[in-house]
C-alpha cells in the first residue's frame, strides 16, 4: 500500500509540473485519437444515415456487416493495416508504417463501424417521425440525408463520444502499426503497458490519471454541448 501511495504521489507531481515526457505522450495521443475520430465521423455518419434512410441492393447485408465489425478485434485490425502498409504491401511505397499516420488509419478503421452502426440506429428512429414529411416534400437522397443528420445532430454527439472512447482506450492495433517508438509513436495506452512492465508505476499511474481525466472532460464537455443545443 505504501508503494502505491508513493507512486500515486509521484504521478500527481508529474502532472502538476507538466513533465516533458508525460506531456509529449499525451499530446501525441490526443492528436492521433481526435484525428481518427474526425475521419471516422466524416465517413461513418453519412454511411450510417444512408443505410438507415435509403433503399438500395444489399442494404440489409451492409447493416449486418457494420454491426459485426463493431466487435472487430483490435489486433486483427492492426495486423491487416500492418500488412497493407508494410514494404511488401500495396501501400508500402508510402512509408507510413510505424508512424502516427498508420495509427490514425488503424483507429479510423475500428471506429467507422461503431459510428456508422450507432448513427444508423439513431437515424432509423428519427425516420419514423420524418419519413412522411420527406416524401411529401419530394426530398432527394442528399437532401434526405442532410435533413436527418441535421435533426439528429445532438443525439449523434453520443455516437461520436463512443468512437472517441474506443480510440482513446486502444492498445493492440496502435502497438502493431505504430511500434510504440519513444518520441515518435508512443501514446498513453501503449506507454501505460510499457511502463507497467518496466515497473515504472509513477509514470504508468500518471498516464492513467491523465487518460481518465481527459475522457471525463471530453464527456462532460459533450454533455454540456448537447444540453445547450437541445434547449436552444
Amino acid at each position: 500500500m505504501h508503494d502505491f501511495s508513493q507512486a500515486m504521489a509521484l504521478a500527481v507531481s508529474m502532472i502538476a509540473t507538466l513533465d516533458d515526457g508525460l506531456m509529449q505522450i499525451v499530446g501525441l495521443s490526443l492528436r492521433v485519437s481526435l484525428t481518427a475520430v474526425a475521419a471516422a465521423t466524416l465517413i461513418g455518419l453519412p454511411l450510417g444515415a444512408a443505410v438507415a434512410a435509403l433503399i438500395f441492393p444489399g442494404r440489409r447485408a451492409v447493416a449486418i456487416v457494420l454491426n459485426t465489425l463493431m466487435g472487430l478485434p483490435p489486433v486483427v485490425v492492426g495486423l491487416v493495416v500492418y500488412l497493407l502498409l508494410s514494404r511488401s504491401g500495396p501501400f508500402g511505397v508510402l512509408g507510413l508504417l510505424f508512424t502516427p499516420t498508420a495509427m490514425i488509419v488503424a483507429q479510423t478503421v475500428m471506429i467507422v463501424p461503431i459510428v456508422a452502426s450507432l448513427s444508423r440506429q439513431t437515424v432509423e428512429d428519427l425516420l419514423v417521425e420524418y419519413d412522411d414529411l420527406l416524401r411529401v416534400t419530394g426530398a432527394g437522397p442528399f437532401r434526405r440525408l442532410a435533413t436527418l443528420l441535421s435533426e439528429a445532430r445532438w443525439s449523434l454527439v453520443t455516437t461520436v463520444l463512443a468512437g472517441f472512447g474506443r480510440a482513446s482506450a486502444e492498445v493492440g492495433a496502435v502497438m502493431i502499426v505504430g511500434g510504440n517508438i519513444e518520441h515518435v509513436t508512443r501514446v498513453m495506452t501503449t506507454a501505460i503497458a510499457l511502463e507497467t512492465s518496466k515497473g515504472d508505476l509513477p509514470m504508468a499511474l500518471a498516464l492513467g490519471l491523465v487518460l481518465m481525466t481527459l475522457s471525463l472532460a471530453v464527456n462532460l464537455a459533450a454533455s454540456l454541448l448537447k444540453e445547450t443545443g437541445e434547449r436552444a
